[in-house]
């Protein structure tokens, strides 16, 4: 079990998170056909091509680098809301580990937290809102201690909880506020994809 992330297994995280966003696409755009415009996973899967194609052409020199080149490829690639919310999470935690070749546990709270902080502030949504906030604020919070393969699964699972928690929940943000009443019973598909991300890197440092 590795006790730090490094290069390569960040490098390898984003590699499985490509693949599973491929493999989950059409799933995530059944969740966004009836509260978004059904293009979520589709998307998400083109995004994540991109930055893993890009870190594969220019391997980062330190975790902040590789963070900043996946952000910057969500950005240019990722349509809709997720793009900019997306590569907002992945900028942010890029400055919080600038020359950093590695994280511990606490490191990657501090970069998970400030990720969190620049997608709170860019799309105005706290928690109950029916979006990817609810699984992310569970996940920053379950990093507490403990092993690091063991935090990153409690985090994934957080995550998880808190996605299925917005089944309930009326939108309150995003194109599914729209809807209003009629959005509570789905799943908001921007938790479901940021769960992904998460179980992806738990799977990773397993």
């Amino acid at each position: 079990m590795p006790d730090v992330l490094d290069i390569a297994l960040l490098t390898s995280w984003i590699d499985r998170t490509a693949a599973v966003l491929e493999r989950e696409k059409a799933y995530l755009t059944e969740l966004d056909a009836p509260i978004g415009d059904s293009d979520h996973g589709m998307n998400m899967a083109r995004g994540f091509a991109a930055a893993n194609a890009k870190l594969g052409a220019t391997p980062p020199g330190d975790v902040g680098a590789l963070f900043k080149t996946v952000g910057m490829a969500l950005i240019s690639t990722v349509g809709g809301a997720a793009g900019p919310l997306y590569g907002t999470l992945f900028v942010q935690a890029g400055v919080k580990s600038a020359g950093k070749a590695s994280l511990d546990l606490a490191g990657w709270r501090d970069c998970l937290a400030a990720g969190l902080a620049g997608i709170v502030q860019r799309g105005k949504a706290e928690p109950g809102d029916k979006t990817m906030v609810d699984a992310l604020t569970p996940a920053v919070a379950a990093l507490d201690g403990g092993g690091l393969s063991a935090a990153l699964a409690a985090s994934a699972e957080a995550a998880e909880q808190g996605m299925k928690a917005t089944i309930p929940l009326v939108a309150r943000k995003g194109r599914a506020s729209y809807l209003g009443e009629r959005s509570a019973g789905h799943q908001d598909p921007g938790a479901t994809s940021s769960w992904m991300l998460l179980k992806a890197l738990a799977e990773t440092a397993a």
